[in-house]
């Protein structure tokens, strides 16, 4: 078993007085991720950098209100983000039911009481009030993204999607989506540079 990656500096100033939850989260998906499908074998020393960080640099830009995450997976954004902003509730939506199981473990474990687990794809999703809020992390384009989480938001929400390199290209490829969905105020923003090793891109817009 490869060695978990020692937890950067960034971390604690990042999470803050929730720090030990970052800590237990992240130990619990070095412990049984691997095992359980969550995370792949190489991402073990790259852990706390390129997944726990790269998601917890997008907290700020999250408002009290309700947020969902799509494709929620391993808790990538979802868990972390809802470890490090307590002042938010979030809808993790996630169709694969040993993800599920997962995530309801960690809630539960975590003593998490900002989230809600949903068992559904993003297309089938039914909930009972229009979200403030949607993220997704590396689930599929822009243009793809975009039918299963503009939906999703109420009039005026905000899309914060955690995207590669490509986010420029991924937001010229999407102009007849866009129009579609009615989206607005698009920007790239690139976040943690000089602060984690590898910065997070996010595609952030508003619906309607």
């Amino acid at each position: 078993m490869s060695d978990v990656e020692q937890e950067p500096e960034a971390a604690a100033a990042l999470f803050g007085d929730r720090i030990e939850l970052a800590r237990r989260f992240t130990q619990n998906l070095a412990d049984q991720g691997e095992e359980r499908g969550l995370i792949g074998p190489l991402e073990l020393p790259r852990l706390w950098s390129r997944h726990i960080l790269n998601c917890a640099i997008v907290a700020p830009l999250l408002r009290p209100g309700r947020v969902g995450d799509v494709g929620s997976g391993a808790g990538l954004p979802g868990l972390v983000l809802a470890i490090a902003r307590p002042d938010v509730s979030f809808v993790l939506i996630e169709p694969m039911e040993r993800r599920i199981a997962w995530l309801n473990e960690q809630v539960t474990e975590l003593g998490l009481e900002n989230v809600t687990v949903l068992r559904a794809r993003a297309e089938d999703v039914r909930i009972d009030a229009p979200l403030d809020q949607v993220t997704a992390r590396a689930v599929s384009a822009f243009r793809k993204l975009l039918p299963l989480t503009a939906p999703l938001l109420r009039d005026g929400g905000e899309l914060v999607l955690m995207k590669g390199a490509g986010a420029p290209a991924e937001v010229e490829a999407a102009a007849k989506e866009i129009r579609k969905y009615k989206v607005s105020d698009i920007e790239v923003l690139t976040l943690g540079e000089g602060v984690l090793a590898e910065v997070t891109r996010v595609i952030r817009a508003r619906v309607r």
